[in-house]
């Protein structure tokens, strides 16, 4: 069970990474998000999935790491990354922009995801980056659709 636990948490292991672990996960979000992006049901089911996987599965990880939100468990950035490109134009821009902003915003914390990450287990671990893919889909959408429409 607990290297199911370790695979999942981690995205496919990514989380191992040596350095930059997040990013790591952010980057295996951007690959989902290019496997599921044409199909909006499957896309939004993905999101969903994963969200579920780490809120299930997160607890548990921090205790086989023995540590609250390790740097291995990595799929809070994966799935807030496919949620800070959910329903934005595709383009290698907007995907660029969007890796940006969402790992600026993860790393950053902006409020209240300082306050969310606070929390224990998958509360404190997957709402903050929730909070960062937010604010990432945002500045999004207002930029590629309202300032820069194609």
């Amino acid at each position: 069970m607990q290297k199911l636990v370790k695979f999942i948490t981690s995205f496919f292991y990514l989380g191992h990474s040596p350095i930059t672990p997040g990013t790591f996960g952010s980057l295996g979000g951007v690959a989902v998000y290019y496997l599921v992006r044409s199909n909006v049901i499957l896309y939004a089911f993905t999101i969903f999935f994963l969200f579920m996987l780490g809120w299930l599965f997160t607890a548990e990880a921090e205790r086989i790491y023995k540590s609250k939100d390790a740097k291995m468990i990595v799929i809070d950035e994966a799935s807030g990354m496919l949620l800070a490109l959910f329903c934005v134009p595709y383009s290698l821009a907007c995907i660029i922009a969007g890796f940006i902003l969402f790992r600026v915003f993860d790393i950053t914390k902006v409020p209240p995801a300082r306050q969310l990450e606070k929390f224990t287990g998958a509360y404190g671990v997957m709402l903050d980056d929730v909070i960062a893919a937010v604010y990432t889909n945002i500045i999004l959408q207002l930029v590629f659709r309202v300032i820069l429409p194609r």
